[in-house]
């Protein structure tokens, strides 16, 4: 089976195949600012300071305009422009340029977020690393595939301190998040930073066994969900919610090889001493 072939009742493989259409049309709009020479990609401050590109805007109302035109009746949340129909049954999610300021420097972590949930439920998720290039599809009862090779977490570790913890970014953890972002470093065995969407999705293959975000909007996780959890990860807020399209409190978002690691991070986090 591949992302190609897999169906199940709630995901049919022709949504499948669209949402991948969806990712191949932002990857050549991306590919192709980057190749321009003569173009020039300038950053604008959002009000909550962090930068957005002209290119962002333009990729996520191509990808609002293909879904509107295949699926009408479909709700549509986007990081750029907000919500169309949000209530629907079948909800998109969309995160055209995961990783701005890494786009803008040219670290090619980078990614497009295009999620599909079922009644709030993210069912399926691509992840699309244009330049890399890397495409990691999870669909919700069929599996998880990184460029069409089928992924399964069988072995990770079951402690803390064997683990290789990503973050984003530390400077999203201030006041207690800061302090709960401490003890989990100390807990683990190393740490990478500056991962953005590629490093949550290096869970899903174990390459990474812990990642977690602060302040993170519910287009930054929807697409990962379906991804993690379908090989055999586990993803959650840092207390254990749900994640769905409504958003986890604070934005803080864990993800996890496995349901031990997963237990004891979230018991670390929370500053419980009987988390290693």
């Amino acid at each position: 089976m591949s992302p190609s072939t897999a169906s199940t009742p709630a995901v049919d493989k022709k949504i499948v195949e669209f949402a991948q259409q969806l990712a191949d049309c932002a990857g050549e709009m991306i590919r192709g600012a980057v190749q321009d020479e003569k173009r020039s990609i300038r950053p604008l401050d959002k009000d909550d300071g962090s930068p957005v590109t002209a290119l962002d805007r333009e990729v996520e109302l191509r990808l609002r305009e293909s879904i509107r035109k295949r699926y009408p009746g479909h709700g549509i949340i986007g990081e750029e422009f907000g919500a169309d129909n949000p209530a629907a049954e079948h909800v998109w999610v969309l995160d055209p340029i995961d990783g701005t300021k890494a786009f803008l420097a040219q670290v090619p972590v980078y990614g497009t977020l295009i999620a599909l949930a079922l009644d709030r439920h993210p069912i399926l998720g691509v992840v699309d690393h244009p330049l890399l290039p890397e495409r990691w599809i999870g669909i919700d009862g069929a599996g998880t595939w990184c460029n069409d090779e089928r992924i399964r977490l069988e072995k990770s570790p079951r402690r803390l301190a064997e683990t290789t913890v990503a973050i984003s970014s530390p400077d999203s953890c201030i006041g207690e998040d800061h302090f709960a972002l401490q003890r989990l470093v100390e807990a683990s065995k190393w740490r990478v930073y500056g991962g953005n969407c590629y490093g949550l999705a290096r869970v899903a293959s174990g390459h990474v066994n812990i990642a977690l975000e602060a302040k993170a909007g519910i287009y930054d996780y929807c697409a990962l969900l379906p991804v993690v959890s379908n090989a055999g990860g586990v993803m959650s807020g840092w207390k254990g919610e749900p994640l769905t399209i409504d958003l986890v409190p604070g934005g803080r978002i864990l993800a996890s090889n496995n349901h031990d690691l997963h237990r004891q991070a979230m018991a670390c986090l929370s500053g419980d001493a009987d988390s290693r």
